[in-house]
């Protein structure tokens, strides 16, 4: 994945949960990285090695039975190395087994450390800052080819550094925003140690990108589809660029969309953006497939066949297509390979996974390496309107994962109704860009209300507003109560149908953004 990058980072994966924000500080220094499971096979890195590698943390203990290992070759790479937590340990621990042993005290939250070298990975960092722990064990007696270069009154060794090599540990996690030099510890490390000069950037992606888009595509022709989404509408603009009519894009109305979405969004995509797009009203044919359906994997896996049948019947009379175009982004690949092997997946992603037999069509992904911020700045950078790029995510299964249980008609224009003025609301009150993504669910619930003298017998939704960074973890946003009354008075009075209206407070883990 990585050939055309001349510096890049190595992330492998020990089952730590804050892995992906190890890639967004590396990133965040304009370098490019991967993560991969611990257990990579270093071989495929040899044509374009990394400039170095970070070990992330992981919730096991060194001596665990089914503890992931360090794969010894790592050492004769010759490369600069930094591990984090469990990766201090295990580097510990494979130089000298049983160096590393339960804390007498679990270590979790805010700790301050005490610098006792300052002249390489800890440059500029000040004594006693914070930092955030969380270990349950402990290095007790380092190898004796590493030095102690920070200490915390509970943790004697803090953070190492190899005699002789550029080799270095730490027991923090400086990756969360609660490390307060954690960002100063990465720049050290990516840019200083490993020599990384910071040249990838959204122009130089841009760039790099079209250039290859060219090479792969040649004479042929590529099929797009666009969601209304940032991501595919990135998708469609780069390609654009790079092959102009040699692309088709296809934006279906599949019933699923939000309220006057279809003809709002082709208008943005034929008059500002002048793409080739064609507008492809299904609405019916979705609609038949999915009337009674309630289970949510099989809803997804028909909207998803059903686009699929779409594009092979749009392309069906002309040979010269070779490629479809999708806007799949980091997070769902790394979703879709876990640590431990293949992961068994909370839901089958609507980007990955492979094509039926019979479309003869290959995969173009351009911005499979990025996170959805990244994908933002591409899009700022190819000058689409910030009003697009701004858009909350909203799922390729659409409203029919947001209508719970079976699907019809009437439920999903009653959710729409009740979506826009939960979206409206937002978006006048000036909350639209504070939180992440914004949502109402319809719920198979009916309850009793009155409303004048009469006792109704109706709907229950749901409101869902959540604040996020790149959308793999997120937490309920605190809107004001005095907003949310607004909202759930207009929704029970304009809304036929719906007659009590609930604020969903999960974050995620463990809940998941959608319901579905």
């Amino acid at each position: 994945m990585h050939s055309h990058h001349e510096e890049w980072i190595l992330i492998l994966d020990f089952g730590s949960q804050y892995t992906q924000l190890i890639a967004r500080r590396v990133r965040e220094l304009h370098v490019y990285c991967e993560i991969h499971p611990y257990n990579v096979d270093l071989d495929q890195f040899s044509d374009l090695p990394p400039s170095g590698i970070i070990l992330s943390g992981g919730p096991l203990s060194v001596y665990d039975d089914e503890a992931p290992q360090l794969n010894q070759e790592l050492f004769q790479l010759d490369l600069p190395i930094l591990g984090i937590c469990y990766g201090l340990q295990i580097i510990s621990h494979s130089m000298l087994p049983g160096s590393v042993e339960k804390a007498g005290k679990r270590e979790f939250g805010r700790a301050h450390i005490t610098i006792d070298r300052d002249d390489d990975l800890l440059k500029g960092v000040q004594d006693k800052s914070t930092v955030w722990m969380s270990h349950g064990d402990h290095i007790m007696n380092l190898p004796e080819e590493f030095d102690v270069i920070a200490h915390t009154d509970n943790a004697p060794v803090a953070a190492v550094q190899h005699k002789t090599r550029p080799v270095y540990g730490v027991q923090f996690h400086p990756e969360v925003v609660h490390t307060h030099d954690g960002d100063l510890i990465f720049e050290n490390f990516v840019k200083s140690i490993c020599g990384c000069r910071g040249t990838w950037t959204s122009a130089s992606f841009i760039e790099t990108e079209i250039r290859s888009i060219r090479e792969k595509v040649g004479d042929n022709r590529v099929l797009c589809a666009l969601s209304g989404g940032v991501d595919s509408t990135v998708v469609a603009t780069l390609i654009h660029k790079a092959i102009g009519d040699q692309l088709t894009c296809i934006f279906v109305d599949n019933g699923l969309l939000r309220k006057n979405e279809f003809e709002k969004v082709l208008t943005t995509y034929t008059d500002t953006l002048e793409l080739p797009v064609r507008g492809v009203d299904a609405a019916d044919r979705f609609l038949e497939r999915l009337e009674g359906v309630s289970d949510p994997e099989e809803k997804r896996v028909i909207i998803g066949n059903t686009f699929i049948d779409l594009f092979e019947e749009s392309i069906q009379d002309n040979t010269s297509y070779k490629f479809l175009a999708q806007g799949t982004l980091y997070p769902d690949v790394i979703e879709s390979v876990s640590f431990k092997g293949p992961s068994s997946t909370i839901k089958s992603h609507h980007n990955v996974g492979g094509l039926p037999e019979t479309m003869k069509l290959e995969l173009i992904e351009p911005v499979r390496e990025l996170f959805k911020d990244e994908v933002r700045a591409v899009g700022r950078e190819l000058g689409i309107p910030d009003h697009f790029i701004k858009r909350h995510p909203f799922p390729g299964p659409g409203l029919g994962i947001r209508v719970l249980g079976d699907l019809s008609r009437e439920k999903l224009d009653l959710l729409r109704e009740a979506d826009e003025i939960f979206i409206q609301e937002l978006r006048e009150n000036g909350l639209y860009d504070q939180v992440w993504q914004a949502l109402v669910v319809l719920l198979p619930v009916q309850s009793v209300g009155v409303m004048g003298d009469e006792r109704t017998y109706e709907n229950c939704a749901a409101l869902r507003a959540v604040t996020s960074v790149d959308g793999m973890t997120a937490d309920w946003a605190h809107l004001p109560y005095d907003f949310l009354a607004r909202v759930s008075n207009r929704i029970i009075n304009e809304v036929q149908g719906i007659n009590r209206v609930v604020y969903d407070i999960s974050s995620k883990p463990p809940s998941t953004i959608e319901w579905e």
